[in-house]
């Protein structure tokens, strides 16, 4: 068995470098993926890019492996990069982190290898099972609910995740941390990575101002229509979000935005529960291994609409426009464009987008 091992820097991909390098000694080649927007966007902010190839290389010679940089920049442009903007541009909120593991990591750079692995080793945190007997694989939930990274794996193919391996899939937070001390690895102490994937330290607003531009717009409040204030750009908004409104008096909450009128509506924390949503409706369902038509009716279904520990039950049934989905409580931060995550814990099953409502004009 040939891996191949994604290295970024971070504690994680070094942990697990150093796991499967101990499992299978000799048989490991470490990769660093150099993508775009790290020297084409370096004027927005500082691109830590410089810095985390030297840890990477730093970890990769501790353990014993080789490293080579791949870049994939024309990739994450056309794949990743794109679709964010087409999904901000039709008023959708994007969820690239998806789309980066399911086209560039386990898409672009396994073709990029022509072969020479057998199996992509990331540092994500979250385990998955192979039935030797020819069953598809199946991708689980990782002990630690708050690191659980399924959210982001959940649009792998069945091809993709037969070939995926994660060495962190049992452990948690702290015990990552411990072996990177015992191991004595340079980035043992570097913080965790935050935001997406392809913007590195870049602020997303300073990134989605440069491709789209500003456009002032009124701010009104759901219930009474009433101008609260103005904005730049209702592209710069997601249902749910709370920062970044410049409102008094508040906490204030986005319950819509509507990029054709450019118009953001909020309500307040004291009335934003009355627009939150206990039903919505997905399109095509990805499944990972068992198809969604099993999922209906399941007593144990339950989903997560973003990463992190939440995991809501809810019932899915068919639709005109694909499926409808009823959970258990309702959500303020339904929002179109980004995935559903559906589960039988421990399994996670697969996902869909979701969809705009057709209620709002």
């Amino acid at each position: 068995m040939r891996y191949a091992a994604l290295v970024s820097g971070g504690v994680d991909s070094a942990v697990a470098l150093h796991q499967v390098a101990r499992q299978a000694p000799g048989q490991v080649r470490a990769y660093y993926l150099k993508i775009w927007l790290e020297e084409e966007l370096s004027f927005l902010g500082s691109c830590p890019w410089e810095e985390d190839l030297h840890h990477a290389r730093a970890v990769c010679a501790s353990a014993g492996v080789p490293l080579e940089v791949v870049p994939l920049q024309e990739e994450y442009y056309q794949r990743v990069v794109s679709y964010t903007l087409d999904e901000l541009r039709a008023g959708r909120t994007p969820s690239p982190d998806i789309f980066c593991n399911q086209r560039i990591k386990f898409g672009a750079f396994f073709d990029a290898l022509r072969g020479e692995a057998d199996r992509i080793v990331t540092g994500h945190y979250a385990r998955v099972s192979r039935d030797e007997g020819g069953g598809p694989a199946r991708l689980a939930m990782a002990p630690d609910p708050v690191k659980d990274q399924t959210y982001f794996l959940s649009h792998l193919s069945q091809e993709q995740l037969s070939r995926a391996e994660f060495p962190l899939g049992t452990l948690t937070k702290a015990q990552v941390r411990e072996r990177a001390a015992e191991l004595n690895l340079s980035n043992r102490d570097r913080p965790d990575s935050q935001g997406i994937c392809f913007l590195g330290k870049i602020r997303y607003s300073d990134f989605v101002r440069h491709y789209l531009g500003e456009q002032e717009g009124p701010i009104v409040e759901h219930e009474t229509g009433r101008e609260l204030g103005r904005h730049r750009g209702a592209w710069f908004f997601t249902v749910g979000q709370r920062q970044g409104l410049g409102l008094g008096n508040g906490p204030w909450y986005v319950t819509d935005r509507n990029i054709e009128t450019n118009l953001v509506r909020v309500s307040h924390a004291e009335r934003v529960l009355h627009q939150a949503r206990e039903t919505f409706e997905v399109g095509a369902v990805h499944a990972l291994a068992d198809p969604p038509r099993g999922w209906v009716g399941s007593g144990s279904l339950q989903l997560k609409l973003r990463h992190g520990p939440d995991l809501i039950p809810c019932r899915l049934e068919p639709s005109a426009r694909g499926f409808r989905v009823t959970m258990d409580r309702a959500d303020r931060g339904v929002a179109p464009g980004q995935f559903a995550v559906f589960y039988d814990p421990p399994e996670c099953l697969g996902s869909a987008m979701i969809l705009p409502r057709e209620d709002l004009p």
